[in-house]
């Protein structure tokens, strides 16, 4: 399975403690970068969100949030916090010993008072189970998002090496006749050198025509790539940095071979091969 390294995925899951919101990702870089942004509650998690991140994902730069909303007041449970109102109780007393007129104290008012309701302590050990939890669900969609763009990626440069390899078959053909036209116009410049009898003129004439002429070498190395690339998209995993260092080899044959090049028809195919292969590389950029 090829894996782009761009995606995203997002879940969320009511708990006791509120709405835990668990948001992933993710774009190319050469090597996994991890940020995290963990609201205080979920900070003694981080190791284990790291841990799960790393064995999960092989490159890039992923964003990992986790965000608990609170529930509103009245949907929150609420409870009777007693040390305060033991206090409130004693104060009330002493209060009546200087003021006995005074009317009973009104219940409702007592538990409007700051502190005397408070809602449940947070589970923290509870909310980080459930953070785990969800964040296991968010990674695997992660994976498959990415792994989606992976296979539009796969796609693309299979077609492009379908192209390449047109370009290639199209090329070794026109080859014999290409050496003949130029072994023509050597003929001419040898004559025109033995005229003057120039031997270290003809002997240079003659390394160079072997030079530029022989591209057998090069457009095998361009099929054995082809074949290559298609190998690793098979076998899948983690492929982008052997894809990178393909293209680069695949590119310097396209050069070699326009710089070999005897004829406007060679020129053209090697800036061809020069588009495709670019076109690859920019697309393997976003591969795992």
């Amino acid at each position: 399975m090829i894996l782009s390294m761009t995606g995203y995925a997002s879940h969320e899951r009511s708990t006791n403690n509120g709405v835990l919101q668990i948001e992933l990702r993710s774009v190319n870089q050469r090597y996994l970068e991890l940020q995290l942004k963990l609201e205080d509650v979920f900070r003694a998690t981080e190791p284990h969100v790291r841990e799960m991140l790393k064995a999960k994902l092989g490159r890039g730069k992923v964003e990992c949030r986790i965000h608990l909303a609170k529930v509103t007041t009245q949907e929150a449970k609420m409870q009777l916090n007693h040390l305060a109102l033991q206090q409130i109780a004693v104060s009330v007393k002493a209060a009546a010993e200087y003021f006995p007129e005074t009317q009973a104290v009104n219940m409702l008012d007592v538990l409007r008072m700051p502190g005397v309701l408070v809602s449940e302590v947070c589970d923290a050990e509870a909310l980080a189970q459930d953070a785990i939890s969800l964040l296991k669900l968010a990674v695997d969609d992660l994976i498959a998002a990415r792994a989606r763009e992976g296979e539009k990626l796969k796609a693309m440069i299979l077609e492009r090496l379908t192209e390449i390899e047109a370009l290639v078959a199209t090329v070794k053909p026109m080859l014999p006749t290409m050496v003949k036209a130029y072994q023509a116009k050597l003929l001419a410049k040898l004559q025109e050198a033995q005229k003057s009898n120039d031997d270290e003129r003809i002997r240079q004439e003659i390394i160079l025509y072997t030079q530029r002429i022989d591209v057998d070498e090069e457009l095998s190395r361009l099929d054995s790539h082809v074949e290559e690339v298609k190998r690793i998209l098979s076998a899948g995993g983690i492929v982008g940095k052997k894809l990178d260092f393909l293209m680069q080899e695949m590119n310097r044959e396209a050069n070699t071979l326009g710089a070999k090049s005897v004829a406007i028809d060679t020129t053209k195919i090697s800036m061809q091969l020069k588009v495709l292969i670019e076109q690859m590389r920019e697309q393997i950029q976003n591969i795992e």
